[in-house]
């Protein structure tokens, strides 16, 4: 993947303890593609609580500090629940690589999360991977982005 197949310049990454090792790998991974990593931590496994990661970060994207964003917990759903309960962001768990395009291809998903305790660091490197270089394809999904914007709302 060279930098050009990149759809976003700034990604925002963050984990709760149970994520710690896999976020520092993909942080590296992403720093190694030459991406901006705004890393909101956590820095050490003391126990935190999922959420507070998850609504911070996807806080901040809304906010337009980032493009998209990658959350890591022990299984990546609680991650997905926080960032969905923030307006304007939606946030898909991703396992395989089909999913994984298709969160941002079809759904416009700015968030993915993973479950550290679920996949390994090089399935994390290219599901990170296959995220990034898609894009919203608009389309037939364009309506249905629209019909959950307007559950924002």
């Amino acid at each position: 993947m060279s930098e050009s197949d990149i759809h976003a310049k700034t990604v925002g990454l963050g984990c709760d303890h149970l994520g710690l090792g896999l976020k520092n790998d993909l942080k590296a991974h992403l720093e190694g593609r030459g991406l901006t990593v705004v890393d909101i931590g956590v820095e050490d496994e003391a126990p935190v609580d999922y959420p507070d990661i998850g609504a911070d970060l996807a806080r901040r994207l809304a906010a337009g500090e980032f493009e998209r964003g990658i959350l890591v917990c022990g299984t990546g759903a609680g991650m997905a629940i926080a960032a969905n309960k923030v307006p304007g962001v939606r946030a898909v768990c991703v396992m395989d690589p089909y999913t994984a395009e298709r969160a941002i291809a079809s759904n416009n998903a700015q968030v993915i999360t993973f479950g550290a305790q679920i996949i390994g660091t090089s399935v994390a490197r290219m599901l990170t991977d296959i995220y990034l270089e898609n894009e919203f394809q608009g389309g037939r999904s364009a309506p249905k982005v629209a019909k959950l914007e307007a559950l924002d709302r």
